[in-house]
């Protein structure tokens, strides 16, 4: 060992010198070292292979592999360790990647010290391993099931009682997450101007809850399409245990297939992200010629920069492969551009922020029912999901709009000029 240094100590002074900066968080390592912080979050490095992750794919996938993996964990809180290291990467340029070359070379040296070199460290099971071309309606079909068929019973333990697996919407404090996404379903019904008798298409309707509480509370005929089979299954047991066959009903369906128009509403929440920038306008063109003339849109969609459009590499990797997000002016831009009249927008960021939280609570007291389903990789992978996507959100590097577009009639103008339209 270096100067009779431990394992922690080395990292510890091979990133310092790298960086030109202290470490922010402490360190722990198989051998019993310790260095660094000594209050806060503590990065663990389990076994020599932590680092050959690192070696073999340097930055933040090497990173979350040898997480997932259990090679590397944190001890203390997860989210201020995340914050701490991603307010050292916009400090020192450090974009996710694998990190400029004098930086990985440091950490190579390192590894030859501490004797961590070897072969490529096996890939976590659970890491997406998808095949044929990008959005291809095969493998949209299987990327939606590598993050939603997990199995109902798991997330019947993250969620609220209706399944809702979007961003919920807090108008008061002392909101618990059920309200939440009641208040957030209803202002969906209320926007899109919802009365009886009406037909409303929820384009990627998960578990039905949107479908279920406008047949319910709004007494209009509701239909929802899912590519993921186990939310089908669900979402029409629900309907039938309901008794709402009459009025409900959610079909395993791709968008690009829909045909049977005209509908008064439609709805698609945080679904677009999804279809990929090159399927948006076809995604659009779906949407807006299941509308009528007059027929309103509600889109609720995340948002992002132009830096990792993605996600990220563990985001892509482990939870929603081909996913892209897009700053929300390029999302109203589209909206425009695929013939829709935009009529309003509401920003959800910081209601995001505190969905994810109350969701990561659920996960943390159901850890050991989330393990027997999940296994203790996905465990760790959710983990790490809910722990970072919270904080983009909160630290504004993320957001989600809900948009309000309308389809106009051709003959809108005239009518209106006219004083037909009053």
């Amino acid at each position: 060992m270096e100067n009779g240094l431990g394992v922690a100590e080395v990292v510890r002074n091979t990133v310092e010198r790298a960086l030109g900066t202290p470490l922010p968080v402490g360190v722990s390592a198989w051998d019993g070292s310790r260095a660094g912080p000594t209050e806060g979050p503590r990065v663990v490095l389990r076994r020599a292979r932590a680092l050959r992750h690192l070696l073999w794919s340097p930055g933040e996938l090497g990173a979350a592999r040898a997480f997932v993996s259990g090679d590397l964990d944190v001890e203390g809180d997860l989210v201020e360790g995340l914050r701490r290291c991603w307010e050292l990467a916009r400090e020192h340029g450090l974009r996710g990647n694998s990190p400029p070359h004098r930086r990985w070379w440091e950490l190579g040296r390192a590894a030859v010290r501490l004797g961590a070199l070897g072969p490529r460290p096996p890939v976590p099971a659970c890491e997406a391993r998808l095949s044929g071309t990008r959005h291809s309606r095969t493998r949209d079909r299987s990327v939606i099931s590598h993050h939603y068929d997990l199995g109902n019973e798991f997330y019947e333990l993250l969620l609220d009682p209706t399944l809702t697996y979007s961003c919920g919407y807090f108008t008061d404090e002392r909101d618990d997450l059920e309200t939440a996404q009641y208040n957030k379903l209803d202002l969906v019904c209320r926007e899109l101007g919802l009365r009886p008798g009406q037909r409303l298409l929820d384009v990627g309707c998960g578990w039905g809850s949107l479908v279920v509480h406008a047949a319910r509370n709004h007494g209009v005929r509701a239909s929802g399409i899912t590519l993921s089979r186990q939310q089908y299954e669900y979402a029409n047991n629900r309907i039938e245990r309901l008794g709402l066959g009459e009025l409900a009903s959610v079909r395993l369906l791709d968008y690009r297939d829909l045909t049977d128009r005209p509908y008064d509403a439609v709805a698609s929440l945080e679904m677009g992200e999804h279809v990929g920038a090159d399927n948006y306008p076809t995604y659009l063109a779906s949407l807006f010629r299941m509308l009528r003339p007059h027929g309103r849109l509600l889109l609720q969609q995340m948002s992002r920069g132009s830096k990792a459009p993605g996600g990220g590499a563990f985001i892509e990797s482990y939870i929603a492969p081909d996913m892209t997000m897009t700053p929300v002016g390029h999302t109203l831009d589209r909206l425009e551009t695929a013939g829709f009249e935009i009529r309003g927008m509401r920003a959800l960021r910081e209601h995001y922020a505190r969905t994810v939280r109350l969701w990561a609570r659920r996960l943390y007291e159901h850890e050991p029912e989330a393990l027997r389903i999940l296994g203790a990789q996905r465990y760790r992978v959710w983990r790490l999901y809910l722990a970072g996507g919270g904080l983009a959100f909160a630290e504004n590097r993320m957001g989600v709009d809900q948009i309000l577009a309308t389809r106009p009639a051709r003959d809108e103008g005239r009518a209106l000029f006219s004083g037909e339209g009053k």
